[in-house]
Formats: C-alpha cells, sequence, structure tokens
C-alpha cells in the first residue's frame, strides 16, 4: 500500500504541492494527471524520498518514509522520467549491481528473465552511451522489477518507447499490480492512463482536483457528456478546455 498524507512540499515560500493526500491500495493502479507544474514529479520525488516534505506523511506498505526510510524504500520501485544510469557499468553491470543493493537471491535468474523480456539480452555489454533512449528506458524498469516491489511508482514510463515496448511495459504494469503491487503512474499520455488504472487523481497547483474511477470523476464534473474520455475531463476540471 501507498499512502499520502496531507504532503506539502514549499520552495522559498512558493508552495509547490498542496496538501495532498492520495492512498494505492495493493493490486491498484492509480493514474496522476495534472497540466505541466501542477506538481506531479515533485509529489513522487517526495514519494521516492529523494527530496524531503516540508510537511505531511508518507507511509509504503505500512512503513513511515520518515521514520523507517530503509525498510520503505525496500519495498518501492521509482522509474523517474529520465533514465539517470551510471556510464561506466554495463547493462548486465547495472542489474548485478541492483541486485546486490535489494539482496535478489535470485538475482541473476530473474535478470535474465527480465531483460529477455525487455528485448535487451542482445545489449547485455553495452554501456549507456551505446543505448538509445528507449533502451535506457528499458533497464531501468528491468532494474525497478528485479525485487519485485510491493510499491511501484513510474513517471511518464512510455516515453521513448516504440509500439511493441509500449505494449509490453502496459502488460507489465498491469501484471505487477494485479500480481498484489499498489502502483502509481503518472503520465500526460492520457489514454495510457485511461486504459490501465482503476483510479485517476487529477491535480493543478499542487491541489487534488477530482479522484476516483473513470465514472466518478466524469459524473462529478457538471454537464459532461456520458461518454466523455479522460482528456474531455481533464480540460474540463482543469480549466484547459478554454484555451484550445
Amino acid at each position: 500500500m501507498i499512502e499520502i498524507q496531507e504532503l506539502t512540499k514549499t520552495y522559498e515560500g512558493f508552495k509547490a504541492v498542496d496538501s495532498l493526500s492520495l492512498r494505492v491500495e495493493s493490486g491498484e493502479i492509480l493514474g496522476l494527471v495534472g497540466p505541466n507544474g501542477a506538481g506531479k514529479t515533485t509529489s513522487l520525488r517526495c514519494l521516492a524520498g529523494i527530496i524531503p516534505p516540508t510537511e505531511g506523511r508518507i507511509a509504503i506498505c505500512g512503513f513511515d518514509l520518515e521514520e523507517h526510510p530503509v525498510e520503505a524504500r525496500q519495498c518501492l520501485a521509482f522509474v523517474p522520467d529520465e533514465p539517470h544510469l551510471f556510464e561506466h557499468l554495463t547493462v548486465w553491470d547495472h542489474v548485478t549491481l541492483f541486485s546486490r543493493l535489494y539482496g535478489v537471491a535470485d538475482g541473476a535468474a530473474r535478470g535474465e528473465e527480465l531483460l529477455e523480456r525487455n528485448d535487451l539480452d542482445e545489449q547485455r555489454y553495452s554501456f549507456p552511451s551505446e543505448l538509445s533512449r528507449g533502451m535506457k528506458q528499458k533497464l531501468l524498469i528491468s532494474c525497478a522489477l528485479l525485487h519485485r516491489p510491493e510499491a511501484l511508482v513510474f513517471d511518464e514510463p512510455l516515453t521513448g518507447l516504440d509500439p511493441a515496448s509500449m505494449r509490453r511495459t502496459k502488460r507489465t504494469i498491469v501484471e505487477t499490480a494485479r500480481a498484489g503491487a499498489s502502483v502509481i503512474v503518472s503520465s500526460h499520455m492520457l489514454h495510457l492512463v485511461e486504459e490501465i488504472c482503476d483510479r485517476v487523481s487529477i491535480i493543478q497547483h499542487g491541489q487534488k482536483v477530482l479522484e476516483g474511477s473513470l465514472e466518478e470523476i466524469r459524473s462529478a464534473v457538471p454537464d459532461m457528456g456520458a461518454d466523455a474520455d479522460l482528456e474531455e475531463i481533464f480540460l474540463r476540471a482543469t480549466g484547459e478546455e478554454g484555451s484550445l
């Protein structure tokens, strides 16, 4: 389970995130969407323990991130929007490193499985400088899944991927959730969120505007058509509709 309570992040008086609360149960996929600058990435970086919140509480699999940071992080995998890799390590070196960091008993076999699944087995001895943007993304996803995390956070997971890799990644996200993990997917690709997420949280100016299933948020917007898709709901809820 992932739980965020009254999260606030302030930079020199500016509230990038303002009293945001989210809860993702085991086996559930939550889509986090919002305009540029809404506070999505800041919220996810706080959740991953990369930056400290100004106020609020974050718990991962029951472990308070501030009080039990090691235990909380062991349950979590975070795939950021930009794949930051170690330039002096090969693809297989990354697999080995993450296996050791997380104490994965079957690290080698698990790594082989993930590299094959993500079509990276032929690049195992390649360095990041020899990989395309999409290959780097697939390596990052492979490393994130190595320790079979109970909580996963994806920030723009499909960036740089070809259509076949997109399909595999979507299937992987869904299968991981169905196996019991709590998953957050943040993306501007609203069709992705609509396709794979159980619930959607729309945020703006660091605050939650709407949250619920597609049917629930559709019914919460006045005069919204019964067949409106997530893009229509998003534009109406954030006031962006009139700017088109």
